[in-house]
């Protein structure tokens, strides 16, 4: 028979419980700079063929 035990002096097993990150979040801090940079990087490509458009044709 197995004996069941209760208590803080159990050893767990199974998944680790994780503890809440302090500070800033390295990763979610590198997802959003890729954004920005991806959204600043299309706004001047954008830019520069309308400029050089703008060029050609007048």
């Amino acid at each position: 028979m197995t004996l069941i035990r209760s208590g803080r002096g159990a050893p767990r097993r199974g998944a680790t419980r994780r503890r809440p990150r302090r500070g800033l979040d390295w990763a979610c801090f590198d997802r959003w700079l890729d954004r920005v940079v991806v959204v600043a990087v299309s706004i001047a490509l954008l830019v520069g063929v309308v400029a050089l458009v703008l060029t050609l044709l007048l």
